[in-house]
């Protein structure tokens, strides 16, 4: 049985282990200390604040061992604000954990009220189309080395994979779609 992990320090966890939960063959695990990133077979960091994520993760000393698993091959899926965590630049701010080439643009789709949702194919996650929530979501500016673009949305990059790395701006977890994370579980 796979153990796929979600971080578990903020943001939409529950709502990643509930989808996790819906797959078989996944134990899905609640990640909050550098032990449990040693544990599983893949990481979600789930959408929440960057921010505040990234500052728990250095007050918890989680940075540099999850930096480590994931270079060292370990797949990880970074929603919304984990796509934000992941991205090498952050226009803006100064980057997270700087490990997949993109450049992201925090809050692009505006405010909370600014939501939105919209379906729409992904061929390389999914052979239906996906039903995509944007909260206060990013979107990728560039991409350049490995990085393969997998969905645009109005022009703009929102679904994206290099190597064990891959992000998505938008919610599949606040969706009943298991699509995404059926993608994410065969990475791992």
């Amino acid at each position: 049985m796979k153990r796929i992990g979600v971080l578990s320090l903020q943001g939409s966890v529950e709502e990643h282990i509930a989808m996790l939960s819906k797959l078989r063959g996944i134990k899905p695990v609640e990640v909050n200390s550098s032990a449990g990133i040693k544990s599983v077979d893949g990481l979600i960091l789930p959408g929440g604040e960057s921010t505040t994520i990234s500052r728990l993760l250095n007050i918890f000393e989680m940075a540099d061992p999850l930096r480590k698993r994931i270079e060292s091959g370990m797949p990880v899926w970074g929603t919304c604000a984990g796509m934000i965590l992941l991205a090498k630049e952050v226009l803006g701010e100064r980057p997270h954990l700087a490990l997949m080439d993109i450049s992201v643009r925090r809050n692009s789709y505006g405010r909370q009220l600014g939501s939105f949702r919209v379906t729409m194919p992904i061929p390389e996650i999914s052979p239906h189309p996906i039903e995509c929530v944007f909260i206060r979501a990013p979107w990728v500016e560039r991409v350049w080395g490995t990085v393969r673009v997998l969905a645009e949305e109005n022009g703009h990059i929102i679904a994206a994979r290099q190597k064990n790395m891959l992000v998505t701006s938008f919610h599949p977890e606040l969706t009943d779609d298991t699509a995404v994370h059926s993608a994410f579980a065969a990475m791992c």
